[in-house]
Parts: C-alpha cells; structure tokens; sequence
C-alpha cells in the first residue's frame, strides 16, 4: 500500500464537509488528511476540528484568508508527509476503494507521475444530465478537476503547485492549466473502468458553468477564453521548462505548447 496524503481545500463548506471527509477516512490509503480552510465564515473550521480530534491523520490548517482553492491547495501540499497526494474538494467524495486503485496502478507503473479517477456527476439539471453529448464533456471534465487526481508529490512539486495567476483566480480554470501540463510533458491517463469520485451539484459550482459553455447554452467572452487560453499555456511552458531543468535532458513526449493549441475547460468544478 502506498500511503497518500489528501488535501482538501474548503471554503464555507459546513453542509459538505463531513461527508467528504467520511469518505477519505474509508480510504485505507489516506494515511494523512488535510482540511486547508480558506477563511471560511460558517462553521466548517469547527467540523475538521472535530474530526482532527477523533482521527488523528487529520489535521485543519487555515489560510489567514481567503485566497483561493489553487491557493489553499499549493499551501497543504507544502504539509504534506506522504509521496502521493490526492485532492478532493470539500463538497466531492471519494467512493469505496477510490485510493486504493490509484495507489494500484502508480505502484505498478513507477514511471507515470499520475492518474486520474473517473467522476460520477449527481444531481445535475437535466437539460446538462441528458445533453447527447454528455458523456463527451463528462470525460473530459473528469481528467480535469482535481478531485479526479492522485499524483507523486515530486512531480506536483516540479510544476510549482496549480498557477495563481489572476484570471483563475477570478474565474477558475487552474485545474486546467494543470491539467494541460500534465497531458503535454507526461501525458494524463485516468482509470475508466469504474467511476470512483463523486460531484454533487449545487447552485453556481463551477462544473454547470463548464457544461453550458461546452455544450453551447451559454457563451464566454472572447477575452475571458483568450485570457485563459495564454495563462494556461504560460504555465506549460514554465512546467514544461521546470521539468527539463531537473531532469537536465529535452523532453520529448507530448509538448504542444508552442503550437497555440485550444486551451481546456476554463471553468472548474
């Protein structure tokens, strides 16, 4: 079993909170738990800390204010303790044996810097739920969001956590351009075979936002998407340019940075 420490970012999310963090501690593999809270105003501090004092691989830090989820999680992977680490968000859960898979599959492929885990999507409106092309923006939201992600803090590291530049920070889309990274310099591959995360809607998550524009309900700015589009590929190249220097040799796997290739989903859940 390789132990995995799991950052949870959360921000006013005393209504999710504790099934989130039910389903990390099933996982046999989540070794370590840490709630980041991002300046939250209700009670969710109050619900990790009383999990922290019943569990002790929990542990609550606090942002001493709210800066974002990017921000929130680039902070707990600096706490981290394991050389695997998985995100999950505050309002997503983990489904049986969702860890132990991951680990699996890292363990048996020492050379893949991560995988990602297919996402359920509960509660969604029906116009999104039964859009034909559903499935098609469902796959690709999965190996976007960061609580379909398990990877080897090293590499993580090497890229310098998810990007803080200011339109994710405004409008989200950081897990893309992480996840764009990781497709380029080492590929992103993600376990199909079952789902083993699971996102609930609620009003404004940041996934309904990414179905609308994806399946042509609702329309983004040319500049939002362009402003997206060259942060996102900024920070490939930064990765991209981070990695070579450590390794010390050209890469040669999947980079397209210079091509100006389609940025992914700008939104994220």
């Amino acid at each position: 079993m390789l132990p995995i420490s799991v950052i949870i970012p959360c921000y006013n999310a005393e209504q999710t909170l504790a099934r989130t963090l039910d389903s990390c501690i099933a996982q046999a593999e989540a070794a370590q738990i840490l709630v980041i809270d991002d300046g939250s105003r209700d009670a969710s501090p109050d619900i990790a800390a009383q999990y922290a004092q019943q569990h002790p691989q929990i542990e609550l830090l606090r942002m001493p204010q709210n800066g974002g989820a990017a921000r929130a999680r680039n902070w707990g992977a600096t706490h981290a303790s394991h050389p695997l680490l998985a995100f999950i968000d505050a309002d997503d859960e983990y489904m049986p044996h969702a860890l132990s898979a991951a680990a699996a599959f890292l363990h048996e492929h020492p050379g893949q810097p991560s995988i990602r885990l297919d996402v359920e999507y509960c509660g969604f409106p029906a116009d999104i739920a039964g859009h034909p092309q559903f499935d098609i923006h469902a796959a690709t939201l999965s190996n976007t969001v960061p609580s379909s992600l398990v990877i080897r803090r090293s590499v993580y590291a090497a890229f310098g956590g998810f990007p803080l530049d200011d339109v994710f920070r405004r409008h989200g889309g950081e897990d893309g351009a992480f996840s764009l990274a990781l497709l380029n310099i080492f590929g992103n591959p993600r376990l199909n075979d079952r789902k083993r995360v699971r996102m609930h809607y609620h009003p404004n998550i940041h996934a309904e936002r990414y179905f609308r524009i994806s399946m042509g309900m609702l329309q983004a700015s040319d500049e939002l998407v362009n402003s997206t589009r060259e942060a996102s590929w900024r920070y490939v190249r930064r990765a991209y340019e981070a990695v070579k220097e450590l390794r010390g040799v050209e890469l040669a796997p999947h980079l397209s940075a210079q091509s100006g290739a389609d940025s992914p989903p700008d939104q994220s859940a």
